[in-house]
Formats: C-alpha cells, sequence, structure tokens
C-alpha cells in the first residue's frame, strides 16, 4: 500500500498493518546519526520522533517538515514537498518519481548533505526515493569496482620464510628458535590491501542495502559487489567513519562511493529494528535541503558571485550571547547582499497585504542588516507547481537611530520546478542533467536578475 503524505498539507488514514509505526519512528529519531548537519541542540533532548504527526482522535497521519521514504509492513509512506501540494490534483505515479526526480536535482548541488554524481539515466524506473539512491549508488559503484578496487597499505605481522619490512626480534627468538622453528621469521610491513576501512565500509553498506531492495537490477548489483568483497571483513560503519575517509589523486573517482555511503549512514535508520527488514526509512529535512541547494547553486553556476554559508563572527548584543548567522552572505562585483532562505509557500493568497511574508523574518532581517552594516538584504523562497509566475515583493525601512538610512528587504520567488514534467504522463528516459537542463537556465538568468543589480 502507498501513501502519499505533503508536508503540512495532506492527511492520510492509519491502517492496521501500521500498528507499531509510531514506536518504530520514535527509534529511528533516537538512533538517528547525530553526525547529520541538521541536528541540532533544539532536537537533542526530544526523545519523540518528529517525522510524522499521528492524530490519534482521527485515527490519521500527516508529514512535518522531512521529505523522502518509510517503509513499515508493507506500507510505503511517501513523505513529499508542500511546494508541489494540489488539493485539486490526483497524482500519478509517474507524478511522485518526477518529484524525486527534483529532489535529486536538488540534492546534486547540496554541500552539507553531499550527494553525489547524479549524471545518470533513470529511464522509467517505477519505484521509491530510497530504491532510486540504491540504484544511484549500486550502479556507480558496480561499474568502478570492474575498473579499479580501492587497496590501501596496512601494517600487517605475518610468519614469512624470508625477511619483509622488519623483524619482531623478540618473537622470532620466544615463539620460533625456543622451539626449533628458527625458519619462521616474524616480520612486520606494510602491504597492499584490499581489506582496508574503506572497503569495510562499502561491503556494510552494501549489506544492508541488499537486504530490504525489491529491484532487481539494484539486487543485481549489490550481489556482484558483496562476490568482489567476499574476502573484506565484515565490520559495522559509521557517517562518522565515513567522512574521515581522505583519497589521493588516484583513488579521487571513490570519493562519489564514499559520499553515496556517508549519505544512507547519515539519513537511513539501522536496518536491524527488531530484527525485522522490512523496516527502514530515508529521510531529510526540506528546509534545509532548500538551503543548501541554494548556496550550492550559486557557488557551482555563477563564477562571477561570491557566497558565503551561514558567516557567523557576529552577534545581535554587545554580551555576545545572541549569534547572528544569516543563511548566506553574497558578494558581486558591485555591492554585498545578506541572503536567506524561507522554505515556505508566499504569494498564495492574493488578499494578503503581506503576501505571505512573516514578521518574524523581517525582524530578523532588520538585525541582520544593523549588525552586518549593509542595506541590501534578499529572501528567497522556492516557487511552487501550482503557481506559474514567480513573484516578488520590496519593503523599504528606515532606520531612525541611524538618521533615515534606508535599509532595502527584497523577497523573491526562485524557480526551482520544471512544471514541463508535470504536464505529460510519460516518463523521460534522460539523464537528470538533461531533464533540469532548462530549469537550471532559468534559475541562473533569474538568479543573476536579482543579485546584479
Amino acid at each position: 500500500m502507498t501513501t502519499n503524505l505533503f508536508e503540512y498539507r495532506n492527511k492520510a488514514p492509519v491502517t492496521d498493518s501500521m500498528d507499531g509505526l509510531e514506536e518504530f519512528l520514535d527509534s529511528l529519531w533516537n538512533k538517528r546519526e547525530k553526525y547529520s548537519f541538521f541536528d541540532g541542540k533544539e532536537t537533542d533532548k526530544i526523545e519523540s520522533q518528529r517525522f510524522l504527526q499521528f492524530l490519534h482522535k482521527t485515527g490519521e497521519l500527516k508529514s512535518n517538515k522531512y521529505v523522502g521514504v518509510i517503509h513499515y509492513n508493507g506500507n510505503r509512506i511517501n513523505l513529499l514537498p508542500k511546494i508541489f501540494f494540489d488539493p485539486q490534483k490526483e497524482y500519478t505515479e509517474n507524478d511522485i518519481c518526477h518529484m524525486q526526480n527534483h529532489l535529486l536535482w536538488w540534492l546534486s548541488y547540496c554541500r552539507k548533505i553531499r550527494f553525489p554524481n547524479y549524471q545518470t539515466t533513470l529511464g522509467s524506473m517505477q519505484s521509491d526515493f530510497f530504491e532510486v539512491l540504491i540504484y544511484l549508488f549500486s550502479k556507480y559503484t558496480r561499474e568502478l569496482l570492474g575498473s579499479s578496487v580501492y587497496k590501501q597499505y596496512q601494517e600487517v605481522s605475518n610468519e614469512l620464510s624470508y625477511i619483509k619490512g622488519r623483524l619482531d626480534v623478540n618473537s622470532y627468538l620466544n615463539d620460533h628458535v625456543s622451539s626449533g622453528k628458527w625458519h619462521k621469521l616474524s616480520c612486520t610491513y606494510d602491504d597492499f590491501l584490499t581489506d582496508n576501512k574503506f572497503n569495510r565500509i562499502i561491503k556494510f553498506v552494501a549489506n544492508r542495502l541488499f537486504e530490504v531492495t525489491r529491484v532487481g537490477d539494484n539486487r543485481k548489483y549489490l550481489r556482484e559487489i558483496l562476490f568482489m568483497f567476499d574476502e573484506v571483513s565484515d565490520e559495522r560503519a559509521t557517517a562518522e567513519q565515513c567522512a574521515g575517509i581522505t583519497f589521493n589523486p588516484m583513488f579521487g573517482a571513490f570519493e562519489t562511493v564514499r559520499d553515496y555511503c556517508r549519505l544512507f549512514l547519515s539519513h537511513s535508520i539501522s536496518f536491524d529494528y527488531k530484527s525485522d527488514l522490512k523496516l527502514f526509512a530515508f529521510l531529510l529535512p526540506m528546509e534545509y535541503l532548500f538551503e543548501d541547494f541554494v548556496f550550492g547553486f550559486i557557488d557551482k553556476e555563477l563564477k562571477d558571485i561570491r557566497a558565503k554559508a551561514q558567516r557567523s563572527e557576529k552577534y545581535l548584543d554587545e554580551g555576545r550571547t545572541f549569534n547572528l548567522r544569516p543563511d548566506l552572505w553574497i558578494r558581486t562585483a558591485e555591492k554585498e547582499f545578506v541572503a536567506d532562505t524561507k522554505y515556505k509557500i508566499v504569494y498564495s493568497d492574493e488578499t494578503d497585504p503581506k503576501k505571505g511574508i512573516s514578521q518574524s523574518d523581517l525582524y530578523q532581517m532588520l538585525a541582520y542588516a544593523v549588525r552586518f552594516k549593509v542595506n541590501n538584504i534578499i529572501l528567497f523562497y522556492p516557487n511552487t507547481l501550482g503557481k506559474e509566475q514567480e513573484e516578488e515583493t520590496e519593503i523599504v525601512i528606515k532606520d531612525a537611530l541611524a538618521e533615515d538610512q534606508q535599509i532595502t528587504i527584497r523577497a523573491h520567488q526562485v524557480p526551482i520546478i520544471n512544471r514541463a514534467l508535470f504536464v505529460s504522463d510519460a516518463m523521460f528516459e534522460q539523464h537528470l542533467s538533461t531533464m533540469f537542463f532548462s530549469t537550471k537556465n532559468e534559475l541562473k538568468a533569474r538568479l543573476r536578475e536579482i543579485l546584479v543589480i
């Protein structure tokens, strides 16, 4: 059974087969990798899950701010971005796949989440987001291992008939000479081994994914990876271990494999909950994904514009208690801006004089302007599937304490959705880079129009 829930929007009934789901999500919440970048201090002390709302009075489910997929006892719950929600629309399987393609495209620009290379063809793969990620990982890793296997020098100790490395004299005298095995030499040396920490991480991730995937191609690729790593030791891995691995240029292609492993280990549950391998989840907070995407896109696509993420050396108060951390500090040839990303739906109500822009956001931007000494503030909001024209608002504030110094706050919707994908029921068998080529160019032009003024 498949259930589609959009952030904070629609509801779905809790079925008998979902009995125990809340307990499962509580376990997921408490076992989630503390290494994940979006886990702040405010969530560390919360023990009950924040992925779904369980409305016990009505027996219904409602999604919170996370996007991704949950599998539970034969149920697939797709948690989808609210910017695609239309209460009048009946969503097809193709629509859901295109939403997932958008997530993949956004993730490809992220810097903190570290999503790997996305230049691949998914074809008409009718599956959920988690299965798509497994496909990307298993296909890329299998093809890479077909031409190169990562090896690493590690110190080993062996009994040899010749000297290699250094001779362990004490061991040789005490264990071999004294027992008549004078021809056995205890040597310690560096060996170029396949059984190393990184390959153990790959094997651990591949094993876990093989246990949960139901897609034939995924199982085939993962089975071949595990066969190639048959002599690699079995060892549990964490996202923090992935982050500590670096490569010399000869093995640079393996950085993508490392980033995939880190992605799975950071944002999916450990698969041993009640020893039931049918339970798993892959979840990401959309507000952080949007922030990371906007920064990554500007940094990669607009080479003449400098962007710095979350500059944090300023404080609101002289006691340095309240730290100010704008999402972006942007510098062009002419000006400097403070910019903030707001993952909110705005301009949806034409009768609203505030256009959906919250007063608290304006107060926050005013604090940035004063403390960072800039008079140009930009708010970035995502566009939505239902409203074709991107909107903008300009708000002018005069600082009476600074001789009416003018502060201009401009709010813009930016085009991050390819609406053409939702017009037809046909699937697009092409690279994601091709699928979003026009959207990329549209977004580049819009950001340049906003920033280069």
